[in-house]
This record gives structure tokens, sequence and C-alpha cells, in this order.
């Protein structure tokens, strides 16, 4: 995982505050919303809706175990059309959005749109476990209401609907223009203060104002806050424990050989037909906008085993 232009990579600190009642996530985000931004070619609004799920979803992964994945999706009627996040225990996350032109005007306060591209709709989570070794578990999926198309406010919304968890969602993306029109992400990242049950009502009454007192997320970022520097601000006087740093970044599972064996599963006549009029195959991965292209003798291959095959 690269490094940031401040010398530091994108990480994700968790942490845990009276006596394990109070969990605590934030992370720095800002290479992996860029780099994301540059894959999808995003408009700036898009960019700070993907970067906002991008970051969300880490944030509510952080506590998985090895084999773990997690999927944030949101299914909207929007002009974004639908975001989708997916991330795993290693702290690597994806996304894309249907609709990565999509744009918005400023709102009221002079700030990205973002619950304009997102509209209505529903904000789906879904917890796997074990797909990587083939000890592939039931999975599990909770779905709400999209509350505000924020997207901070939606994953804070479907914590307390379907976990029953109070929490605290802050989640930013600072994205300005270049003079080229090309988008420039120069902040990114978020918190997520989760409240759980037997929580002492004094400090969690201390909790609030800090929160509500607190910065904006890009604001602290630009000065050279880390994850450890965002909870201190937001949790104020509220002592915290780290429990474990480290590094994220954008990665995806695609590759060459993915591809291939995926276009080599093809019906023996759609290969042919392929091979005849294309001279060659493309795929697109949805996750990361990655194209592998098959070329005509590797397509003559796949077309000959298939042959052999149904021989």
């Amino acid at each position: 995982m690269k490094e940031t232009r401040n010398g530091h990579g994108d990480t994700l600190v968790c942490a845990t505050a009276a006596d394990g009642r109070i969990r605590c996530m934030a992370a720095v985000t800002t290479d992996i919303v860029a780099e994301a931004a540059r894959r999808h070619r995003t408009s700036h609004t898009v960019s700070a809706a993907l970067g906002r799920t991008l970051t969300g979803t880490l944030l509510l992964g952080a506590g998985q175990k090895e084999f773990d994945r997690l999927t944030v999706q949101i299914e909207c009627d929007g002009p974004v059309g639908g975001i989708t996040a997916e991330t795993n225990a290693r702290g690597q996350v994806r996304g894309y959005v249907r609709n990565p032109e999509a744009d918005a005007p400023l709102n009221a306060a002079g700030k990205f749109d973002v619950g304009a591209v997102v509209g209505g709709g529903m904000f789906y989570v879904t917890y796997e476990s074990g797909f990587r070794i083939g000890l592939y578990r039931e999975p599990y999926r909770g779905a709400v209401p999209i509350a505000s198309g924020e997207i901070g406010e939606d994953f804070a919304y479907y914590l307390a609907k379907s976990e029953q968890i109070p929490s605290a969602v802050a989640l930013g993306v600072l994205v300005r223009a270049r003079e080229s029109g090309e988008t420039f992400v120069e902040a990114a990242g978020g918190l997520m203060i989760q409240v759980m049950p037997g929580a002492d009502s004094a400090t969690v009454a201390a909790v609030e104002r800090a929160v509500s007192h607190n910065p904006h997320t890009t604001t602290l970022i630009r000065e050279g806050a880390r994850p450890v520097d965002m909870l201190r601000s937001a949790l104020g006087d509220v002592p915290f424990e780290v429990l474990e740093e480290r590094e994220v970044g954008f990665a995806c599972t695609c590759s060459y050989e993915r591809a291939a064996s995926l276009v080599s599963s093809i019906e023996a006549g759609e290969l042919e037909a392929m091979l005849r009029e294309d001279r060659g195959a493309a795929l697109t991965c949805h996750f990361c906008n990655e194209t592998y292209r098959i070329d005509e003798p590797s397509l003559a291959g796949m077309v000959e085993k298939s042959r052999n095959g149904r021989a």
C-alpha cells in the first residue's frame, strides 16, 4: 500500500473506551478515494458519494475475521443509480457506482449535494464468512431505507435500526477540480463511534458533546491529523485505548487469469463468434474498471479446447 503525499499511508485505527462499552474506529482514506475516483472517472459529487461509501464500509468492517467479507450496497433512484463497496479483514476495499458521471448543483451550503445524486431507496449490508477457503456460511443481510442519501447518516441509521447500535458516523471527502477539469481528492476519511449496551450515561453524554463540537473530518485531515488524532478530537476528555492500527488501501481481486477463466467457460458457439467477429475478447471489472483483453491466439486456443471437450 502506497504512501500519501505527507509520507503516511492510508490507515485505520480501532479503539475502545468506557471499559469496552464504546467502540471507536477512524480512518484516513485520501489515497483510496483518489484511486477510486481516478479509476472510475467520477464527477466531483459522485467522487464524494463513492468516497464516503468506501470509508464507511472500511469502518463498519473493521472487526472482521480473516476470511470475512462485508459488502455495502446502496440501491437508489437518484442519478448515480447505485453504489457498491466491499471490504475484507486485510483492510482492502473496492467499489463502484452505476453512473460515474452523475452530478447535481451545489446545495444551499455550497457543498456537493451527495443526497441529490443518491436520492431514495434501500441501504443493504451483507456479512459473509469463509468465502475464500470454501467454508461458506449463509450470509447475513441487513436492510434499511436510505435515511438521507448523505451516506454518513445512512450508516448511522443502519446501525441503529438493523443492529440496534446507537452510533455517531462522520464521513468526509474534500474534492477540488484541477485546471484540466480533473477531480483532485485533497482529503478523505471518517470515524465511527458505537455505543454498546451498558455504557454509562454520563460517558455517553460526554461523547455526544465532544462529537457535536468536533471539526469537520476533512478539516482535521488537511491539518495533518491521523486516525488517532481524529478519535482524540471526537472523544474530547473521554480516555480511550488503541487496540489496533493498520494500513488500508484500494485493492481488487480481479486478474487476467480470472478473466480468461470466465471467457473460457463460455459456450463454444459464442467463443467462435467472438473469434470470428472481434478477433479477441475484452472484459472490464465493475469494481476497479480494469479491462482485460484476450488476444486472438489465446481465444483460438480456448475455442480449440472447447471443441475438443465437446467432442
